[in-house]
């Protein structure tokens, strides 16, 4: 019997783990340490390191710092759970355990677009988190994939840095809410490019330039930039929570009192349950 599992392996996974350890109560994490976070070459806006550390080293040091204090980690991903009665169960590769509280942690994930090139330039050039990475393009021309709230804000927010920002949308209509549309416009360092497909990534050692394809014309062509910053949404992890959390239209779940979920022993932390702030230094 676990007293507290904790599923995910992310900053806000690792930060209950400390949290828990410290208050004695024998946390058990499930999951790879990583997250999003591994993904992030250069992290410059977390307290307390003012020299940036990778995203990499970060996890390592949260896990440490976990381990430290007393938390077991059992590296695997949860395949399925039971939240119907206390205490709870959930499996993993085949194997059943129980717990009498769980704080699911999972995160979410960027989506991408799968283009060839993409995978290859990312922490060069090809970047999901324009919070994270804005920094680090000033004066440099970029690219915004994307229509939506995400892709206008993130077209706002890059502007402060970049010397040219242009998105490039699939449609000739911005899906963006009309206050973000109308500041978005009225920037001048905004282009948009409509109707138009990333295809593909190129460059050596960094992103070079990008191919985008006209879906009205038909046409390609190539166009230098710097960066490149994919702003098509995310997706929490909660597949294996679907008939066992109440969860939002996009799969968020539904908290109250910071933490609670709609399961009383059941609680959420992190991005998993944050569609907004989607920052290190807030989940943790």
């Amino acid at each position: 019997m676990i007293k507290i599992a904790i599923i995910g392996g992310g900053p806000a996974g690792l930060s209950a783990a400390i949290y828990a350890s410290r208050a004695i109560m024998d946390p058990v994490v499930f999951a790879p340490a990583g997250g999003q976070l591994t993904l992030s070459p250069d992290v410059c806006n977390y307290p307390g390191f003012p020299d940036k550390i990778s995203g990499f080293e970060l996890i390592e040091r949260m896990q440490k710092q976990a381990l430290n204090y007393g938390a077991k980690f059992i590296q695997r991903n949860i395949d399925k759970v039971d939240f119907s009665k206390r205490p709870f169960r959930f499996w993993t590769g085949g194997e059943e355990f129980f717990a009498e509280s769980i704080i699911v942690a999972t995160g979410s994930s960027a989506k991408w677009l799968g283009v060839p090139g993409e995978y290859k330039f990312r922490g060069k050039g090809v970047s999901a988190c324009a919070t994270c990475d804005a920094f680090f393009f000033k004066d440099k021309k970029v690219a915004v994939i994307g229509g939506g709230d995400t892709a206008i804000e993130d077209s706002l927010f890059l502007s402060r840095f970049a010397s040219e920002v242009t998105v490039i949308h699939r449609r000739d209509l911005l899906r963006a809410k009309k206050y973000l549309q109308d500041k978005a416009f009225e920037n001048n360092k905004i282009t948009m490019r409509w109707n138009s497909e990333v295809k593909e990534f190129e460059g050596e050692e960094k992103l070079e330039r990008i191919k985008i394809l006209n879906n009205i014309t038909g046409e390609t062509s190539f166009e230098d930039f710097d960066g490149a910053f994919i702003a098509i949404g995310h997706h929490p992890n909660t597949e294996f929570l679907e008939g066992q959390l109440d969860l939002d239209e996009n799969g968020y779940i539904l908290i109250h009192d910071f933490t609670r979920t709609s399961v009383e022993g059941v609680f959420a932390a992190g991005d998993v349950a944050d569609s907004r702030y989607m920052q290190v230094s807030v989940v943790s």
